[in-house]
């Protein structure tokens, strides 16, 4: 009888704990393929097979964030001046495989979300809308946002060093937009676009990282800021390589998320190639941090993004979090589980 009576205490005491958070799951740079410059950089039977083996697994949480790395039109001119440009423009059709991932929320705070110009920008809030996919980080169009989704009210707000972005590099400013956010919502996102670029730039430095010239931000120094002022969960992305994690006051940031879904024009070679799904459970009446579980992928160029056997970027992340001292108040599982220490 008492062996029955604990198990039923115990079972109670788990159903508990799951109902009592909420589960965001975070991923780095989408670009589902570009017709401009050329047609062949468009992935085949429209994109479907891009994600097909990590639907399930994305839509496994309360939400889903990615960052989108350009912009969703048809057709138009690219504002870059230049002849060998990186410049995205995804057609309308496969923004629809970002509501079949499961896809709730996305950044457009980066620096391609203009490179067709206005006509580019609008166009892209607009087709996101319809597919009822949440953004923000834009200064005049959007800059955060808050909505409900299960009887739990998010605020989201996303920042970059770009024209028309909110500014990454004005914390005083992220700070007051957090705070209000956090003032009209249970959880707080906030996501950034910042830091140098590559596999020399894997490192998370408490300085202003420099990259073709341009101040990226203190993305070390920008994040702590955000959750003095409020945010639960910290997402980074833009050095297109995986960086270091951290639990800073009970909260979590991923300092870079890397390239999650960039076919055709982004290298892929080496830790370029390779990033994290990391699942974050909160507790719903505060936000803090519970655990995570980091989910390592990797991208066949031209192809699809596929399950990483080898977890190449799970690997990544326990050395460099371990590097850049963040590892002393959490644990970095084989399994891919982050817990308190």
């Amino acid at each position: 009888m008492k062996q029955i009576l604990i198990l039923i205490l115990f079972w109670t005491t788990s159903i508990s704990y799951a109902q009592g958070t909420i589960s965001v799951i975070g991923v780095g740079d989408v670009m589902l393929g570009t017709d401009y410059p050329s047609a062949k950089y468009l992935p085949v039977n429209r994109g479907k097979n891009l994600l097909k083996t990590l639907n399930a697994t994305l839509k496994n949480a309360d939400l889903t964030f990615g960052n989108l790395e350009g912009t969703i039109l048809n057709g138009g001119n690219t504002i870059k001046n230049c002849k060998k440009c990186y410049a995205f423009r995804m057609p309308e059709y496969l923004a629809d495989n970002l509501t079949t991932a499961g896809f709730d929320l996305m950044s457009v705070a980066n620096n391609h979300i203009r490179d067709f110009g206005q006509r580019g920008l609008i166009n892209t809030l607009k087709v996101l809308d319809k597919l009822d996919i949440k953004t923000a980080g834009l200064v005049k169009h959007r800059t955060d946002v808050t909505f409900t989704k299960n009887g739990v009210k998010y605020g989201f707000a996303a920042f970059a060093p770009n024209i028309g972005t909110v500014d990454i590099r004005d914390i005083a400013n992220a700070k007051k937009i957090v705070t209000n956010l956090a003032a009209k919502s249970d959880i707080v996102i906030v996501s950034f676009h910042g830091g140098a670029e590559g596999s020399k730039n894997q490192r998370v430095r408490n300085k202003n990282e420099y990259f073709y010239g341009e101040n990226r931000g203190n993305v070390y120094k920008f994040s702590h800021a955000v959750i003095d002022a409020g945010a639960d969960i910290v997402f980074g992305h833009g050095p297109h390589v995986t960086r270091a994690i951290e639990v800073y006051k009970n909260r979590f940031i991923a300092y870079s998320l890397g390239n999650f879904c960039t076919y055709g024009r982004f290298s892929l070679r080496g830790v370029t190639g390779v990033a994290p799904i990391i699942k974050v459970n909160v507790d719903q009446q505060d936000g803090s941090f519970v655990n995570a579980k980091i989910t390592s992928i990797k991208q066949i160029k031209n192809n699809k993004v596929i399950i990483d056997p080898h977890g190449k970027a799970l690997n990544l992340i326990r050395k460099l979090t371990k590097a850049d001292g963040f590892s002393k108040n959490i644990h970095i599982g084989t399994d891919g589980w982050v817990k308190k220490m």
